[in-house]
This record gives structure tokens, sequence and C-alpha cells, in this order.
């Protein structure tokens, strides 16, 4: 990537609810003057220069107006800067011309996709232009899925350590959700149910947990959709409703690292049957009035004392076990997540060396990207005893 791009990272889609909290973090701990160049982009000029005002940033930080079907203004957007960060969402709908203007002008490119079908699509589609423009192209970037993959990634590095080898299963608990449901999230999840009825071939890529790993299908995982005890924790364990994005961002690090957890490895993704898991997380659908709209989510209030933890436990054959914890400050799925996928952006740019090609956050930067969270994110990785 050419080091003369005027901008570090463009912010598409900074007016949307999630979009305004990471340029809102990006103002808050960089300013407008700093090392970090940054941008705001999206359709609309006054409401990109209203809400540029309303966070407190100067007239010096640039806002670019690009929309969603302009591919040529989505690479004369991409072409200015070393990455585009975007929460433009349902990513199905709106999504895939960004990804290939990023991949065509050899610009990094993060998103908060929650649609594996669409993310394997875009893989299929990008991949190669991606690998000989060097673009790097990283999907799931927030709450779903860094903490998963975190979590298994560390948790693995610790039985290297401890055991001189991998555990061939580690089960990850959600314990912690504290947090809100937002309308772009409600507008994934309705897009993701009307593909499916309309192609009911979709239904099986959802629930195959190696869909995002091309060529290679791994041993069959454990069952998650019914409870059950979980003996390590001694607690009743529930479905949790974004395992079936999780585990595949998983076994995907898993596979461009280059299977070091064992062709054979097991992951099973559920949450605690508590009332700071099962219990905290709203029904959209039950909600007074209905599912948010795109553009609503939850109170300044709601997002500040919001949490998210995860636990995780490494099963190794002879019995010994590894226990890891994976947290975070604020609403997971808003406040937590505008600084981790802010923070991973700048995390891939200060990695050149890192080859172009579809990539999920911590498979592309592991331990440096770890330190940055916890250091710039508010993201808590440590071992806890079993």
């Amino acid at each position: 990537m050419a080091d003369t791009r005027e901008l570090d990272v463009v912010v598409f889609g900074a007016t949307g609810f999630t979009g305004r909290l990471i340029v809102d973090h990006l103002m808050e701990t960089y300013g407008a003057e700093g090392s970090v160049k940054w941008a705001m982009a999206g359709r609309s000029q006054s409401k990109l220069e209203s809400v540029r005002a309303e966070i407190g940033a100067p007239a010096s930080v640039p806002v670019i107006v690009a929309d969603t079907d302009d591919l040529d203004a989505l690479k004369e957007m991409a072409g200015r800067t070393k990455a585009v960060v975007t929460s433009v969402g349902p990513f199905q709908l709106y999504g895939s011309n960004l990804v290939q203007a990023c991949a065509e002008t050899g610009t990094d490119y993060l998103d908060l996709a929650g649609e594996p079908v669409w993310v394997r699509e875009m893989i299929d589609q990008h991949e190669a232009t991606a690998k000989s423009t060097g673009a790097r192209l990283v999907f799931s970037a927030g709450y779903d899925s860094i903490p998963s993959e975190l979590g298994v990634w560390f948790t693995q590095k610790l039985a290297v350590e401890r055991f001189g080898k991998p555990v061939p299963r580690v089960n990850g608990r959600v314990s912690v959700f504290a947090g809100g449901i937002g309308g772009g999230s409600a507008a994934s999840g309705a897009a993701t149910r009307a593909a499916v009825a309309k192609d009911p071939s979709m239904g099986p890529k959802l629930m195959n947990p190696f869909l995002l790993t091309p060529g290679f299908d791994g041993v069959a995982q454990p069952p998650s959709m019914q409870p059950e005890k979980d003996t390590e924790l001694n607690n009743n364990v529930v479905p949790f409703f974004l395992a079936m994005v999780n585990t595949k961002s998983v076994h995907r690090a898993n596979m461009l690292l280059g299977y070091p957890w064992g062709e054979s490895f097991l992951y099973q993704e559920m949450m605690l049957d508590t009332p700071e898991a099962a219990g905290s997380f709203p029904d959209a659908a039950n909600l007074p009035g209905g599912p948010p709209k795109p553009g609503e989510g939850p109170s300044k209030e709601e997002r500040d004392n919001g949490s998210h933890e995860m636990v995780f436990v490494g099963l190794a054959d002879d019995g010994k076990r590894i226990k890891v914890s994976v947290g975070g400050k604020g609403d997971p799925g808003f406040r937590s997540t505008s600084r981790m996928i802010a923070e991973t952006a700048l995390c891939l740019i200060d990695t050149p060396d890192l080859s172009g090609g579809a990539w999920t956050p911590v498979a592309a930067l592991g331990e440096k990207l770890m330190d940055r969270l916890t250091n710039k994110a508010q993201i808590t990785v440590r071992e806890e005893a079993l």
C-alpha cells in the first residue's frame, strides 16, 4: 500500500448509530490533529457535517460523500486512505461494492458483519484480487467475532505453554451480556431471514461451522442448539444467538494460521443460563413498539453502563484444563464494538508486512491486537482459576 495516501482511516457510515460511535472513539482517543489521520464518509454532506460538529471535531476533519451503489465513488474514497471501516449494513444488501472497491484499490477493509453467507461470497469473489493488490479484508471485527476468536487463540497459546501442545477442544461460554439491540442488527437479522425464505439452500450454509474454510470440512462439532449441563463450570448452558457466526470465524482463524489447533479441533459456544448472561439480552421481537429501526439503539447510559464477558475452557485429553476470560466495558454491540473495530483498523495499518487476502482479526494480528485492545479498547484478557 502506498505510504502517500492522505488518510489512515475512513469511517463509512459515520452518520449511522454505530458509525457515529466509531468516529466518537477516534475523536476522544486521538483527536483531530494527532498521529491518526481519519475522515468521515456517508451519503449526506450535511449530515456528516452535523455529526462532525456534534462530536466536537473541527472542520479540518474531512467528510467524504459516497453511496453504497456508486462503485466509482467508493473506489475514489478507498484510494485516499489506508483503511476503510464500515458499519453500513445489512452488508448483504449494502456492503458488496465497498469490498470490491477496497480489494481493487489495495485498501484495507474492516466491517462488523454477522452475516456469514455473505462473508463467504465476498471471500470467493474478492480474495484473489486482494492478494494481488495487498488489500487485507477483515470481516467481523466487533463483538462478533473478536472475543470468541481471541478467547480461543489465548487459550491455545496457554495450552502450548503449559502442556506443550494445543488442546483438542475449547468451550466458549457467554457469562455476561449487558447490552441492547440496535436497528442495524435487527435489520441484518431480518435480511438474513428474508434471504433464507427466498433461497432455502442458505439454511444449511448458516448451520455449517466450516462455511468460511473453503476446501476444508473438519470433524463433526459438538451440538449447541439444545440446553445442556456444563460439568466444567457446574452450570446449565443454553444456545447463544451469535454462535453460528462466531464458530465459523474461529474455524477460519485455525485454517488461516495453518491449523495449529489441529484439523480435528472442536469448538462449542453457548451461553450460561444465568441472569447475567441469558437473562440480560432483550428479545427484539417483543420490545414495546417492535424491533428498533435503523439508526436507533441503546441510550448513552445503557451503552456506557453495559459490559460483556466470555469464559473459555480448554479441555486436554488427559484431563488437564485451562480457563480464560475475555471481557469488555460498555455495551457489547455498540460501545465496545466501536472501540474494537477502530483499534483493529489502526493495528492493521501498523502491520504493513501482513499479506493481502481475507482475514479474521486475531488470525491477522494475534498478540499485537490483544495488546492494543487491552490498552486502547477496554478489553480484558486473562487466565482464571478453574
